[in-house]
């Protein structure tokens, strides 16, 4: 097979590494990547969001399969392009993709499903949200309806700041277009979970689940990033569970897409809140989450390709899931002043000497090659990834080869995994 990944994170770089232990892989090509698919296959300088480009260059080099990594592609339509040409893609249509692309679309999704979710409102005119809350009151959490690179989220404890939030998104247009409308939802308490099955429209193939840190300070303090470190399996969602979030999660929304004439097929990847009151959804995607993807395929066993080509074929039910029975954890290391300014051009050194201890990958984002070196490109720059034989031993040995690194004006959270623990 001769693969085609759309993207440039560490995503992309773990799906890279993943794919080409793969038997059927003969070729591979990431568009545009980054340092670290650099190592594992060819990088190709076209940016995902280019759909003529990337389907140009799936024809003439006779892809067999496109795995688009995140879900700007998915959202413009990249499925369908590609369907056009006949060539499989890993993903569902722009329509499905839409559970992503939308908060709102999702919302309406879960509402008509019967999927549980917390209360909600959908806003277009400023004046109008901002009544709601102050009619509301807080806590409450504000949304912007369309793709903010995992941002556009407002936990709210107070009125003032849910008002606050609504200008920035609103207002100021803080995340452009995707804040035209505005998704103002009751805040829920509890803890949070990352559950993501491989989906063809008909058969759910459910991978471990695993916890995302998104606040980039130690105790989930300071501002929300795209994830700044994630482990697998988490223990507030044990394996006991995986049949129940399926029949009352994943399967309703399968039927519903299904109902509306638009079966989904891909990762469908739900964001839960463990409440007391039971699982709820905060939000779906339609792709890997990163870094939740990196200690997921540090514990998948299988062949990856087989998988993908059997979900965008509809033939899943032909497959299996292998997991290796280990806990994978992994840290983010991010440029200091991320997810605001931040330097770039910094020389990252020890990359070898931390993969050097077993069982440990150091996978790449915003990074690129440079004179013989690697150097950082942007915010999130590398997730140490390590296993495990419990979390407590995986949190060990990603800090340990964590300490290898060194790279000037970084920063990184210390405390990865401490909520399972707890629970352990």
């Amino acid at each position: 097979m001769r693969i085609l990944i759309v993207g440039s994170g560490g995503r992309e770089h773990a799906l890279a590494w993943k794919l080409r232990q793969s038997p059927l892989v003969t070729e591979l090509f990431i568009a545009p990547g980054n340092g670290g698919t650099a190592l594992e296959g060819t990088n190709v300088p076209i940016a995902d969001d280019d759909l003529p480009a990337l389907v140009a260059f799936a024809r003439e080099q006779k892809i067999d399969l496109v795995v688009p990594g995140p879900e700007l592609p998915l959202v413009l339509g990249l499925k369908e392009a590609l369907v056009r040409e006949n060539i499989p893609c890993f993903g569902p249509n722009a329509y499905a993709a839409q559970l992503e692309g939308s908060k709102a679309f999702a919302k309406n999704v879960m509402r008509d499903a019967g999927v549980p979710t917390a209360d909600f409102a959908v806003f277009d005119e400023p004046a109008d949200a901002r009544a709601y809350v102050l009619e509301k009151g807080a806590p409450l959490v504000v949304k912007a309806d369309g793709l903010a690179a995992g941002k556009g989220v407002v936990v709210a404890s107070t009125t003032e700041e849910a008002v606050a939030a609504l200008d920035e998104i609103m207002g100021r247009k803080a995340y452009g277009r995707a804040g035209d409308h505005v998704v103002v939802e009751e805040c829920l308490i509890g803890e949070e979970a990352s559950f993501l099955c491989f989906c063809d429209g008909d058969t759910v193939l459910p991978l471990p689940s695993a916890q995302d840190h998104k606040a980039v300070f130690d105790g989930d303090k300071g501002p929300n990033t795209g994830g700044m470190g994630a482990y697998s399996p988490a223990p507030v969602l044990p394996a006991s569970r995986y049949d129940e979030i399926i029949e009352m999660v994943i399967r309703p929304v399968m039927r519903e897409m299904e109902r509306r004439g638009s079966p989904f097929s891909g990762i469908l990847y739900a964001g839960l809140m463990m409440t007391a009151a039971g699982p709820k959804v905060l939000e779906f995607n339609v792709r890997f989450g990163d870094p939740e993807c990196q200690p997921l395929l540090m514990r998948l066993d299988g062949d990856l390709a087989a998988i993908m080509l059997a979900c965008a074929t509809g033939r899943l039910n032909e497959v299996t899931l292998d997991l290796k029975p280990q806990t994978a954890l992994g840290v983010v290391v991010a440029a200091k002043g991320y997810p605001g300014t931040y330097p770039k051009g910094m020389v990252i050194e020890g990359i070898q000497e931390a993969e050097a201890l077993g069982d440990i990958k150091v996978f790449q984002a915003g990074t690129r090659l440079e004179d013989g070196h690697t150097v950082s490109t942007g915010g999130r720059i590398l997730c140490v990834t390590a296993l495990g034989d419990d979390l407590a031993a995986a949190q060990r040995r990603a800090y340990e080869a964590l300490a290898h690194i060194r790279m000037p004006d970084c920063h990184f959270r210390t405390d990865i995994g401490a909520k399972g623990l707890g629970r352990s």
